[in-house]
């Protein structure tokens, strides 16, 4: 059963991320007065499919992808459409000014961010947040040799601000084993001390030996907007400081994941909510689901804006570039040659695509 509910778990997750990408080129789309050819969540064979308004609005089986086809970009053109479909050049993409095709092709991402934003603030709302007051500090640690205590809120590490007790746990593991500054309020006053983290052979990480205090479920409206805010930064500061990562080498392709590492961890997440509501009734059970997988949303949300963002031929962030290009050079780009170099970086996203795939099977099962 728990697999049943993981796969449908699974689906809503990337469908709902993947449809607000989309729904955000196509908003923009239409209101630049761009013609819609398709808009499709999913790829491959169709599931089904209809047409309104000259565009064809399309769900397909395999639920990894999406895609919003303007007129003018079209490479292919939906046959059960064409009759429908306005196909003059004053609704053709490339005709259009230059800052609405600049919106358009932002406002995916842009609607990304904006989604991992509602869903951080209604989980606030939902379930509090956890601040970087410290609850308790263990015997034998450097938080205790250093002189922090129990009720005593951290503000930054080094020159970093923090705001939730996670955004604590992130900075330890960006500087494992490097020395620490720590600013900190006790009383009104501000203080500061300096610890190195320890390695736990427990835990099998560095640790400073603090615990969060207990979570602060009474937050008022404005607490709510703000710790929403702060969680949605934590999640966007992940995936960023997770690619700079990458960049050094302090980060392996082995920590990779694609759409088998994603539905991995929502069947984690399935499997511990079930354990930890196995005494709870239904719908106590489908509440801290949804609670869960919102706060994973968030952070998938946030990471396909971002990675979208990036300067890629044949994601948003390169097309983006070959308008920014297009505006310096005062005329656009050599239609052949974007599309020689646009045809090139699909090609090595489909081979990391793959790449990504194998290597979360491996995981998997080996």
């Amino acid at each position: 059963m728990n697999y049943v509910i993981s796969i449908i778990a699974f689906i809503l997750v990337i469908g709902l991320v993947i449809f607000i990408h989309e729904f955000g080129h196509f908003l923009l789309a239409k209101r630049n007065g761009i013609g819609v050819v398709e808009f499709s969540i999913g790829l491959g064979p169709k599931m089904f499919s209809w047409v309104k308004n000259g565009t064809k609005y399309a769900v397909k089986w395999i639920p990894f992808g999406g895609y919003c086809m303007m007129l003018g970009n079209e490479t292919v053109l939906p046959g059960d459409a064409t009759e429908e479909v306005v196909q003059d050049d004053e609704h053709a993409f490339n005709k259009k000014p230059l800052l609405a095709r600049i919106a358009v092709i932002l406002a995916g991402p842009f609607f990304n961010f904006i989604l991992a934003l509602v869903l951080a603030i209604l989980l606030a709302a939902l379930v509090g947040t956890t601040t970087t007051k410290i609850g308790s500090v263990a015997k034998g640690y450097p938080a205790q040799s250093a002189g922090l205590k129990a009720g005593d809120e951290i503000t930054k590490l080094d020159h970093t601000r923090v705001h939730l007790f996670k955004d604590i746990t992130l900075y330890m593991t960006m500087h494992e084993g490097e020395e620490i500054e720590i600013t900190y309020k006790r009383g009104g006053e501000t203080r500061t001390t300096k610890l190195v983290p320890v390695y736990d052979e427990t835990e099998k990480r560095y640790l400073i030996g603090i615990t969060a205090e207990p979570r602060n479920e009474h937050l008022n409206a404005w607490e709510v907007f703000k710790y929403g805010w702060y969680d949605f930064a934590y999640n966007t500061g992940v995936v960023i400081k997770s690619l700079g990562m990458l960049v050094t080498g302090k980060a392996s392709f082995n920590d990779l994941s694609g759409p088998v590492g994603i539905a991995g961890v929502v069947n984690e997440i399935v499997t511990e909510v079930g354990e930890d509501t196995k005494e709870e009734g239904f719908w106590t059970k489908v509440y801290w689901l949804i609670v869960n997988l919102m706060s994973f949303t968030v952070l998938i949300s946030a990471n396909l804006g971002i990675m979208n963002l990036l300067p890629i031929p044949g994601l948003d962030g390169g097309r983006f570039l070959f308008l920014i290009v297009e505006g310096i050079r005062g005329k656009p780009l050599d239609k052949k040659a974007e599309g020689i170099v646009t045809l090139i970086g699909f090609g090595l996203l489909l081979l990391l695509m793959v790449a990504v795939f194998f290597n979360d099977i491996r995981k998997v099962f080996f």
